[in-house]
């Protein structure tokens, strides 16, 4: 059984001993402490809830909607919903905070509380902090009985989320209409099983079949939107009677995309795809996290703009975002971060803006696909002995390659003309992992190779 506490919320697999799973006593615990951080830094005492479909969803929200009634705090319960749903309803619900109640790409049997500030964004890392502090002082206050917080639910949040994209002046509908579209997707039993159906439907989109669409929270695949995990609408797609193929995991914030013959679009490829419709239409700059692509630096100076790159974590990303005044970004994860809309990483806005572009392209989602610089990221990692100093290591790095345009601000990023590698440490476990990318999948994971052997030449030296 796992428990993670960190500055971003509390994670964990459901059942076992207290403290060292997600019990139900944990998660009050957690949901107290961030009721009274909400009561410490907001006038709003209202706090908005919403849920993926896991089994243990309801069981949670329970628990921690009781909690927040029990310290004073108005209660507004979503339900079934998404990330980004729940994000944007903290503002339109004028609301101290909001907590999403999902452990995203995880399996089944996690759960997690994932905390927003009175933005809808998710909490700063002192905010984090201050959290985790309450809850380990158990410093509560609970009401008294005349001032137990309301509790009120509103199934109606989705369809403002919906109607908001649709608002969107870069989201031509009669253009998506006039494509006449046939699409596949893949909701793996979770939200999107809700949310997706009415946003293509109010799209204009002529057909789409539905895979994985019964929010039941019974994940017939790994919920994780990546390749290897998708044979199921690659297969449904490879026969070339569907345009295109999306798929989200299960709290909606993350987009996939299969191009007409089943191949993967790539999830690094979601960000620079909608990138480059947005610099078409309006000049402008973008942010995404160290470890992601260059391509969309490339299609970022090709349309005049600048890119900057954050530190991987979403709330990095956002903040680097108003930092740089930047009008789309996110992370390549298939994380779409749209302002016009909301800071936050967003599926269904992501799907909006892809389905526009591809219709005023004109052309296969492979020939789209095709029209971007090709790079390929490796993904590896090096296992340290308990004892030695990877800080030190990752300095010994910086070093050798001083020469190099080096970013630190998270690990070591080392660039190379158009290739690069990013070292980040576990904060958990004496793990380096490497993340290196080039114009093909060989040279990326002999330049992973590379700096491993550079590593490990370090820890000889320093021993």
């Amino acid at each position: 059984m796992t428990l993670i506490k960190s500055i971003s919320g509390i994670r964990g697999t459901i059942g076992g001993a207290v403290g060292e799973s997600l019990t139900p006593v944990d998660a009050v615990k957690f949901a107290a402490a961030y009721g009274t951080w909400v009561k410490q830094n907001s006038d709003n005492k209202k706090i908005v809830i919403g849920r993926d479909a896991r089994p243990s969803g309801e069981m949670i929200s329970s628990l921690v909607c009781a909690t927040l009634s029990g310290l004073g705090l108005d209660v507004v319960d979503l339900g079934l919903s998404t990330t980004p749903t729940v994000e944007m309803a903290v503002v339109s619900e004028e609301a101290g905070g909001g907590i999403i109640l999902t452990a995203s790409h995880n399996p089944v049997q996690w759960n997690a509380l994932k905390l927003l500030n009175d933005k809808g964004e998710f909490i700063s890392g002192q905010d984090g902090t201050d959290i985790l502090a309450i809850a380990e002082k158990e410093a509560f206050d609970f009401a008294d009985v005349k001032a137990l917080g309301k509790y009120e639910t509103d199934d109606t949040q989705i369809d403002k989320h919906i109607d908001a994209v649709l608002q969107l002046p870069l989201v031509d509908v009669e253009a998506i209409k006039a494509a006449n579209f046939k699409l596949v997707i893949d909701c793996v039993n979770s939200t999107g099983g809700i949310a997706l159906p009415p946003l293509l439907k109010a799209l204009g989109v002529a057909e789409v079949k539905e895979l994985n669409c019964e929010p039941n929270g019974l994940f017939p695949h790994n919920p994780e939107p990546l390749p290897e995990h998708l044979g199921q609408i690659s297969g449904v797609l490879e026969n070339g009677q569907y345009d295109l193929g999306i798929v989200v995991d299960p709290d909606v914030d993350r987009l996939a995309l299969l191009c007409e013959d089943g191949t993967p679009f790539g999830e690094e490829y979601t960000l620079v795809a909608v990138a480059d419709y947005i610099l078409q239409n309006e000049m402008g700059n973008t942010v995404s996290n160290l470890s992601s692509t260059r391509a969309l630096r490339d299609v970022t100076e090709k349309h005049g703009g600048n890119y900057e790159a954050a530190a991987v974590g979403e709330v990095n990303v956002v903040v680097k975002m108003k930092e740089t005044n930047a009008i789309i970004g996110g992370e390549g994860n298939g994380g779409i971060i749209y302002p016009e809309l909301h800071y936050g990483r967003d599926a269904l806005v992501g799907i909006a803006l892809f389905l526009t572009h591809l219709a005023k392209y004109g052309k296969r989602t492979s020939m789209l696909r095709a029209s971007y610089p090709n790079y390929h990221i490796s993904k590896n990692k090096i296992d340290l002995s308990p004892e030695i100093n990877v800080d030190e290591v990752l300095r010994g790095i910086e070093e050798k390659y001083k020469n190099q345009p080096v970013n630190t601000i998270d690990g070591v990023k080392i660039e190379f003309d158009k290739e690069w590698v990013h070292l980040r440490k576990s904060n958990t476990e004496p793990i380096i992992r490497i993340y290196s990318e080039s114009e093909s999948q060989v040279t990326a994971e002999h330049l992973a190779q590379k700096i491993m052997a550079d590593i490990k030449e370090i820890v000889s030296t320093n021993a």
